[in-house]
């Protein structure tokens, strides 16, 4: 079982930045692609970026050249750089990976406001 936790989350004037963190432990498969999802008031929760162990990443239109994902391997950490930031990015932020086809069971998520 992996159990995944995120943080780094806040309250951000529209412009301004944040970097989420998510620190992934337990058994985790060497080439496993990781992603950041959100999770907004009353909607379902959407997929935002996603990174291979590689290094090659995607983005949601909406984000990007404003989002960055990237990660450090050796420590099982995956980090999403967030510029830019507009109120429609308010939500609960997840990491996970990409399904395969199921995800790991969801951690706590880290809350995103945006809002002046």
């Amino acid at each position: 079982q992996v159990q995944l936790v995120e943080s780094g989350g806040g309250l951000v004037q529209p412009g301004g930045s944040l970097r989420l963190s998510c620190v992934a432990s337990g058994r985790i498969p060497f080439a496993v692609s990781m992603g950041w999802y959100r999770q907004a008031p009353g909607n379902q929760r959407e997929w935002v970026a996603t990174i291979t162990r590689g290094g090659i990443t995607n983005y949601k239109d909406s984000v990007k050249g404003r989002f960055t994902i990237s990660r450090d391997n050796a420590k099982n950490q995956v980090f999403l750089q967030m510029n830019s930031l507009k109120p429609e990015d308010t939500g609960v932020y997840y990491c996970n990976k990409v399904p395969t086809p199921d995800y790991w069971d969801w951690g706590q998520g880290t809350q995103v406001t945006v809002s002046s």
